[in-house]
């Protein structure tokens, strides 16, 4: 089936013909989303006249969006919690548990403390170390193969909003530490 008759209506996953889950070969979404490119390019469509141009464009558009948010693990776990009917809302809800907390204080100080370029790298690698655990974490409550409907239970959905969120200051920590080693090396 042509994307063309999927409507632009259609989930990201569904544009590109991918089970609706977390996990995902990217190698795969590339290849998918350079066909899709070729597909939809408004070039392709000239001789049909302005009004499929701009068709085409808006398909164009559609499926780079589509990809982008597939392609990156943050974006592709909040489209999946809020498809699966559990907001993430970082902005309004920034609840974390008390270790968590805990932990993101004592990288603070430790940042803050941190004078040489060495101190930093062990402290990106650390919070690396944490990314990575997180987004194994999302890609074990989101996968949903195996389950009803393919769809995790809500319960589960709601674990990985909050991992998400998690995620979401361990990448923003990650960036301060590497304006931080940026700073040092310059």
């Amino acid at each position: 089936m042509s994307v063309l008759q999927k409507g632009l209506s259609a989930s990201d996953f569904e544009i590109f013909s991918l089970p609706e889950q977390f996990a995902l070969d990217v190698a795969e979404l590339d290849a998918r989303w350079k066909a899709l490119q070729k597909e939809v390019h408004p070039d392709r469509f000239a001789a049909e006249g302005a009004a499929a141009q701009r068709v085409a464009m808006q398909w164009s558009v559609r499926v780079n969006e589509a990809h982008q948010r597939l392609r990156n693990p943050l974006k592709r776990a909040a489209y999946l919690c809020e498809r699966w009917g559990v907001p993430v809302a970082a902005e309004s809800n920034t609840a974390m548990p008390a270790a968590f907390l805990m932990q993101q204080m004592s990288w603070r100080e430790e940042l803050e403390e941190a004078r040489s370029v060495a101190e930093l790298e062990q402290l990106a690698n650390t919070v690396q170390d944490s990314r990575q655990h997180h987004v194994a974490e999302l890609s074990r409550l989101l996968n949903a193969s195996g389950h009803p409907n393919n769809q995790p239970p809500v319960e589960q959905v709601g674990q990985a909003a909050q991992v998400l969120r998690a995620l979401m200051f361990v990448d923003r920590f990650a960036a301060d530490v590497n304006q931080r080693l940026d700073a040092l090396e310059a």
